[in-house]
């Protein structure tokens, strides 16, 4: 089942992302393409799952409803071209609240194994940020670095050494295109 999983951060992967954050579904604007790639994975067999930071709740500047509904819209926009998320995992805390859950550690992902009775061991985890990349690799799954969201940032800023190797797209339909061209390769 690992071969046949996909872990997508959200903001900056999916829809734009923005400093002030997305509070909104009116503030939710979805990166071209990123929804037609998540309905190409999910024809293809792949579930695929969310994995995001939401520090916006620990800072009061949104809170669980407005969450839910973003959520649920992405979730509808994916569905209208024929796809499935089949799960949103968040941290809700803050970047000194000492969680466990907030990457660059692995808990969301292992939650997600948890929840969903899955290994997310050797699965490709995409995402914009090194805290992705290093949240990825924690938990056994292969990153790949997108050039959307904060993801030219994060390559000008110089990837550490042990992720210097990791495969880099210009967005999401960009890596979705290859790796369905390389299953269907062999």
């Amino acid at each position: 089942m690992t071969d046949k999983l996909v872990i997508l951060d959200r903001d900056g992967v999916i829809n734009e992302d923005s400093d002030a954050y997305i509070k909104s579904v009116e503030e939710c604007f979805l990166i071209p393409g990123s929804v037609d790639a998540i309905a190409r994975l999910s024809q293809a067999g792949y579930t695929v799952i969310v994995a995001t930071n939401q520090s916006g709740l620990a800072r009061g500047l949104f809170d669980e409803f407005a969450l839910a509904r973003i959520h649920q819209y992405i979730t509808e926009q994916v569905e209208l071209a024929g796809g499935e998320i089949t799960a949103f995992f968040y941290c809700p805390h803050g970047p000194d609240d000492g969680c466990t859950c907030r990457k660059p550690l692995p808990g969301l992902l292992t939650r997600a194994e948890g929840e969903l009775s899955l290994s997310v061991q050797g699965c490709h985890f995409i995402g914009d940020s090194l805290r992705d990349l290093q949240a990825a690799t924690a938990a056994g799954c292969l990153p790949v670095l997108v050039k959307t969201g904060k993801g030219n940032r994060t390559i000008a800023s110089g990837l550490p050494e042990q992720l210097l190797n990791t495969p880099v797209y210009v967005s999401l339909s960009d890596f979705t295109d290859n790796l369905l061209a390389d299953r269907e390769a062999h």
